[in-house]
């Protein structure tokens, strides 16, 4: 249901919705109606799949008319993501080229810049020289690329930040750690 309520209350008040294992890097504010792509087609370069855990749009965006629509008529409980990253993907494909729509569809970089099944690998510190090397280079893309970061809860919630890992960088650069005191943690 949560899939549906985020919807509801976008599509009633507007602005922006983010699930919380989401990091903010940068301000949402200069965004406007956007979805992110999580995948890409690396043969033509297009949205593979679409994902909602980052939405901002304006209220009473047709967008959201459509997805709460699709949410009404293709309910299904018993498929993971149906209701949610599948259902996006699904209406956005079949409104894309219609007019009146109005909306950008972000690269993965935007919010997604780690796909699921690799997100361990922005939890750990360097292994060596070549490894060092890649996670300086991720680090600047997503602080280049990126506005937010989602942390695939499921697959990341028991994992350790590695000191020198890019959560740790993340973390250590974030204005909520270093606007507050050691004394009051």
């Amino acid at each position: 249901m949560s899939n549906l309520l985020r919807l509801a209350l976008l599509y009633k008040f507007g602005g922006i919705y983010m699930d919380t294992d989401v990091i903010v890097l940068k301000t949402l504010t200069t965004l406007r109606n956007v979805i992110g792509a999580q995948s890409i087609d690396l043969e033509n370069g297009n949205w593979s799949r679409l994902n909602n855990a980052v939405l901002v749009f304006d209220k009473k965006h047709p967008l959201l008319f459509k997805f709460i629509e699709e949410f009404a008529l293709t309910f299904d409980g018993n498929k993971w993501g149906h209701n949610g990253p599948y259902l996006v993907s699904r209406v956005v494909s079949r409104v894309n080229t219609m007019p009146g729509f109005n909306f950008t569809v972000l690269p993965p970089s935007a919010f997604y810049p780690v796909n699921w099944s690799r997100i361990k690998s922005i939890f750990k510190g360097p292994r060596g020289k070549v490894h060092s090397t890649w996670l300086h280079r991720k680090l600047e893309q997503i602080k280049s690329e990126s506005f937010a970061v989602h942390l695939w809860n499921r697959q990341s919630r028991k994992i350790k930040a590695e000191s020198g890992s890019i959560i740790n960088h993340i973390m250590l650069d974030c204005c909520v750690f270093c606007n507050s005191s050691s004394s009051s943690l």
